[in-house]
């Protein structure tokens, strides 16, 4: 594990005080950096809605993302079950899992998943949501990693909940709301993009996320123009280098 790297991230998930905080980026951080540091070859982050029910809102990739949402249509998973019980939810080999979740299990296996890794984001009582975190290898989780997980997960929770205050509970849902629904837009301009370039849904959604950091732009902002037709989508696939500090 990446010492340095993991101190940076750290810092980014504490810094969540700013001007137009971009809550989607920021959990897509999270998924990726997951990966990136963790023993881990997938991560999925599920928030709650304004009505109490669980939404998509990062994943790492596309096998993670569709996964997601399968547990999400069939009721059945070990992050639906973390966010219920406010507690890790985790198998070391999803072969033998079936019995627990029967229809989770089998995409799960079919998408090269063998081991998973539920971890609820929590302050207090309040879940918010929930962290899965997929493996292409059957075996538990090593206990650093774990620990590093949950570390990662309780400190992005704290700063959603402290960025809108968290005695505004009003303030924190329509925040959570906001994103969801931003999540939609990035989702039909990544299969718009998919579409015109003729490429995969990680590639797409990695030119948009590129386009976005380095024309220091919301995501949201980005996908929205896509659609709307004001920017050309062959440009995505060059995207500016970065020049300024990432808007969040």
């Amino acid at each position: 594990m990446d010492g340095e790297r993991l101190v940076e991230t750290f810092v980014e998930l504490a810094d969540t005080l700013v001007d137009d905080f971009d809550v989607i980026d920021f959990l897509h951080m999270l998924a990726d950096r997951c990966v990136e540091l963790l023993d881990v070859d997938a991560a999925g982050l599920l928030l709650v809605d304004h009505q109490g029910r669980l939404q998509l809102i990062a994943t790492s990739n596309e096998q993670a993302r569709l996964l997601e949402l399968f547990q999400l249509q069939n009721d059945e998973g070990p992050c639906l079950d973390a966010f219920a019980a406010g507690t890790r939810v985790s198998h070391p080999d999803l072969a033998n899992a079936g019995e627990r979740w029967p229809r989770f299990t089998a995409a799960a296996t079919e998408a090269g998943f063998a081991a998973v890794d539920a971890v609820p984001m929590r302050l207090r009582s309040k879940v918010i949501g929930a962290l899965n975190l997929f493996r292409n290898r059957a075996g538990e989780l090593d206990a650093t990693a774990l620990r590093t997980a949950t570390a990662l997960v309780d400190v992005a929770t704290i700063g959603l909940l402290q960025q809108r205050s968290i005695h505004h509970h009003q303030v924190l849902t329509e925040q959570l709301q906001s994103a969801l629904n931003s999540r939609v837009i990035v989702e039909q301009a990544k299969g718009l993009v998919a579409e015109r370039l003729q490429v995969d849904m990680d590639t797409a959604f990695a030119a948009l996320r590129g386009h976005a950091r380095g024309s220091n732009l919301k995501l949201s902002s980005v996908a929205r123009e896509v659609i709307a037709g004001t920017i050309d989508t062959a440009q995505l696939l060059a995207a500016p280098a970065r020049t300024q500090p990432l808007r969040r």
